[in-house]
């Protein structure tokens, strides 16, 4: 109930406030118009400052706020709203529904931020000895949404059942979607096979009347659905439509979510270094929460796979600080530690490994859910196999990432299942014994026939071990160079270009003169330079080449669909640089082309330039790097030995 108005504040403007007020509450409540009730709380909250109208100047106050915690979170937004709460607090009745009210909101908005939740649920506790119900069900809405780490789980559902039930003395409809939402995203969070069935009942009250930011969390959870069923390209589409409601809503979550499960898309496409500069831009945005480090964590895994090791390794030690238990316990928890554990993995990080593992190891039965549960990648288990992976410790990933497979499968989230199989095979080809072959096989077998029929990316062969060889594939504009367990990209050059020709023939040595003789340069070099030319290739060298593309045709023609994918995979793009050098060594008719008589001209170039790419190799891994350096000879002949 309104005061009095002030002396001189006349009948229509309190006819205004009064109508401000009321529109500010639907909006919010019955609505979910963010947008709309800022507006209108903040005109009621002028009006009734003017009229020194303190009860209304207090429901506005609360209005602003807003459905969630933090939703206000530019420093001055945030200093703001905490000012005009303590403002009006200490003006209202201590002991009234209204300054409980109060309490609640400020208690929640200093633990969420603090990563705590002690003295929300002091006030909860207080609300549920109160005779006012409205207090409570804000109370548990609000304590809800500072419990949202993995550790509480549980109780955050005992919370959002309480809710529901209070909605029915509170008669808010608002209150009773809430609980509804929150019960939903919890079953979601703690991998419920029935999760589903309490979207189904949330959507159907929804059908009966929307509440736009409600909506916006469905609409998201149906993206995450969509991915998880390996429709990848179905939930991309969904994307504009959760963006869209997002913004009718006027969710300021609207500027990251949509952009979080476009990376988890991407992710599971093996496409995320494409969303670097929007990632470098979301990493630092003041839209996102005090405590979500996600982005950060996108950040270092595609900086990492792309090959930029210093953004990678400063995104890394961001997370970790002084200690990477500070990382807030918030909904963004476990994607995060999934970020640290993969970055890690690729940069060859044991120590920051082991202990995020040690720090999700009481969690490894639940699904890594983000926010509210707009993203899933599957299994914590997988995350612990991979940081078991980074640290050496193959029994122990290879025990992680079998239990994740099959909790993938309950989950039924397909691009989980294939990237832990994968994984898991990886693991049982560095531990090398002939039983483990034998089920690395069965896993990428298992993945191939899993992938197919919903055009998913088929995983490819498992790294070769230590004592094998290492491997160099095209990856867009880079290169891809693998060996044991470690990966790593590297621009292209020309170095890296006879470094590929190299992996792809170990143990054969090949002349720098036929090393680069297909890179049109040289050529040009040499006829600048008015010499007298002889053939780049000579007959003998271009009858080898042709005698090794025979064999290749004939190796790939015998190839049964069930045979080796990586060997095909080797043997086509052995086959098509051979043809491209052929191209660019002959002419017209067949006739070669012609290059300087400068054998060491070609032995020093073709140094320099491999030299330069095992630099930029070990720079970017240096286990990877160290291997190369050791087994790669160079010279008139230049050869790759990986023993």
């Amino acid at each position: 109930m309104m005061s009095t108005p002030h002396m001189g504040f006349s009948t229509d403007m309190a006819d205004q406030l009064q109508s401000c007020l009321t529109d500010g509450a639907r909006a919010l409540d019955a609505e979910g118009d963010l947008r709309a009730s800022r507006q209108y709380f903040e005109r009621a909250y002028q009006l009734a400052e003017q009229a020194d109208d303190v009860a209304v100047m207090a429901m506005a106050a609360l209005g602003l706020a807003g459905l969630w915690v933090s939703e206000l979170r530019t420093a001055i937004g945030a200093a703001q709203r905490e000012a005009r709460l303590r403002a009006v607090l200490t003006r209202v009745e201590t002991g009234s529904s209204l300054a409980l009210r109060i309490r609640a909101r400020l208690a929640a908005e200093a633990d969420y931020l603090a990563g705590e939740n002690a003295a929300i649920r002091a006030v909860l506790d207080e609300a549920r000895s109160a005779a006012d119900p409205v207090p409570l069900a804000e109370a548990l809405s609000l304590a809800h949404h500072c419990l949202l780490g993995p550790e509480h789980v549980r109780l955050r559902a005992e919370l959002a059942e309480e809710l529901i039930r209070t909605s029915f003395h509170t008669q808010r409809r608002g209150d009773l979607l809430m609980g509804l939402l929150w019960r939903t995203v919890d079953a979601f969070s703690e991998g419920d096979p029935h999760a589903e069935r309490l979207l189904a009942e949330l959507q159907d009250q929804l059908g009966q009347r929307n509440h736009l930011a409600i909506g916006f969390v469905v609409s998201a959870i149906n993206v995450m659905l969509a991915i998880r069923a390996g429709r990848l390209e179905e939930a991309e589409a969904l994307l504009e439509t959760c963006a869209k409601n997002g913004a009718a809503a006027g969710d300021i979550d609207n500027e990251w979510w949509p952009g979080a499960q476009l990376a988890t898309i991407r992710w599971y496409q093996g496409r995320l270094p494409e969303l670097l500069p929007m990632l470098r831009d979301s990493a630092y945005s003041p839209a996102l929460s005090a405590v979500d480090n996600s982005s950060v964590a996108a950040l270092a895994v595609a900086a990492a796979l792309s090959g930029d090791r210093h953004t990678s390794a400063s995104s890394l030690a961001a997370l970790c600080g002084t200690d990477l238990a500070n990382q807030p316990r918030s909904s963004s928890w476990l994607v995060t530690m999934l970020g640290v554990v993969e970055t890690a993995y690729l940069l060859n990080d044991a120590e920051v490994a082991a202990r995020a593992y040690e720090l999700l190891s009481p969690y490894a039965g639940l699904p890594v859910v983000g926010s509210l549960g707009i993203t899933c990648f599957g299994s914590a288990q997988h995350v612990l196999g991979t940081a078991a992976l980074a640290c050496g410790q193959l029994d122990t990933a290879i025990a992680h990432l079998r239990a994740a497979v099959r909790q993938n499968l309950a989950l039924a989230h397909w691009p989980a299942v294939l990237a832990s199989r994968q994984r898991l095979a990886q693991a049982y080809a560095l531990r090398g014994s002939a039983a483990d072959a034998e089920a690395a096989d069965r896993e990428l077998d298992a993945a191939s026939k899993e992938a197919a029929p919903l055009g998913l990316p088929v995983p490819g062969r498992p790294a070769p071990t230590s004592s094998g060889g290492a491997q160099c594939d095209r990856a867009g504009r880079r290169w891809r160079v693998t060996w044991a367990n470690h990966s790593v990209l590297v621009d292209d050059s020309i170095g890296m270009a006879h470094l590929a020709v190299l992996i792809a023939n170990p143990g054969r040595e090949i002349p720098a003169t036929d090393l680069v003789a297909g890179l049109a340069g040289l050529t040009a070099l040499a006829a600048a330079d008015g010499e007298t030319g002889h053939p780049v290739l000579d007959s003998k060298a271009v009858a080898s080449y042709r005698e090794r593309l025979s064999q290749l045709s004939a190796e790939l023609d015998q190839l049964e669909p069930g045979d080796d994918p990586g060997r095909a995979a080797s043997a086509r793009a052995e086959r098509e640089w051979l043809t491209a050098q052929l191209a660019r060594a002959t002419g017209l008719h067949g006739r070669t082309r012609s290059f300087s008589d400068q054998g060491e001209r070609a032995r020093v170039a073709v140094g320099k330039a491999i030299r330069r790419a095992l630099a930029r190799v070990a720079e970017a891994d240096s286990v990877v790097g160290e291997h190369l350096l050791e087994t790669v000879r160079t010279g008139l002949r230049c050869s790759y030995w990986p023993g």
